[in-house]
């Protein structure tokens, strides 16, 4: 847990240089734009698609239309919640990680030598799958919504898979060779997922929510090289900031 606070904090303190602000906004409003856009056209057909089918028609039958019609509403935000997250994360993955990536390593980590592949091929078909996956996983639990808490609790073990599975790669791919990468994999798993977490959860606090993909790309990048760093015998653990 450690490991992720550190992350967390030097994240926040990279947040001091006007560069990595445009890195962590320019998804996030690109994302803004598009959803509203589509949350003004969609909304409406996207909730008669939902009370059209299980489970709010089993509920529907059961005599609640109306609590029906409040999981129909709650599910299509969230879905367009979900889709701006996906579209930044996507952006965030894509295009923004190679170039904070290569800023911080060139700034912060410049005792980390790049042993592994830069690929963006490779780094970009990782985040196309881990989001096919994650629509995937988010269309497939859409019935355990009506449990009550899990409409809660699945969106973030969803978003928190997601940022794992997508920047934890992007993060390493270029530095770490894949001996290195599968050993902090295993090592580092829970860790990461935490830190996925704690994005997920930032996630949905209104207004700051939209630009955490970007900044969570940034924890990783944070967490990745460090993690690195101290497994070829590197011990440096000073905030980034403090030395400016």
């Amino acid at each position: 847990m450690a490991d992720v606070v550190l992350a967390l904090m030097r994240s926040f303190a990279s947040l001091r240089r006007g560069r990595i602000w445009l890195y962590v906004l320019a998804p996030a409003l690109f994302s803004l734009v598009l959803w509203v856009a589509l949350a003004v056209w969609g909304l409406g057909l996207l909730v008669e698609w939902l009370l059209g089918n299980p489970p709010m028609t089993i509920l529907i039958g059961w005599g609640v239309a109306w609590l029906a019609t409040v999981l129909a509403y709650t599910g299509a935000w969230m879905a367009i919640f979900a889709g701006a997250y996906l579209t930044t994360s996507l952006l965030a993955a894509i295009v923004i990680m190679p170039l904070m990536l290569k800023q911080l390593a060139e700034t912060d980590y410049r005792d980390v030598a790049p042993m592994g592949k830069d690929s963006f091929t490779a780094a970009a078909v990782n985040s196309i799958f881990a989001s096919i996956l994650f629509i995937a996983g988010w269309l497939l639990t859409l019935p355990l919504w009506i449990i009550p808490g899990l409409s809660l609790i699945l969106p973030l073990l969803l978003m928190a898979w997601l940022n794992r599975r997508t920047f934890a790669y992007d993060a390493l791919s270029m530095h770490a060779t894949e001996v290195e990468w599968q050993t902090l994999r295993g090592q580092h798993k829970g860790s990461m997922f935490m830190l996925g977490l704690t994005m997920a959860l930032l996630a949905h606090i209104p207004i700051i929510g939209l630009p955490v993909p970007a900044l969570a790309a940034l924890s990783f990048v944070h967490y990745g090289l460090e993690t690195l760093r101290r497994s070829r015998g590197g011990a440096i653990v000073t905030i980034v900031g403090e030395r400016e």
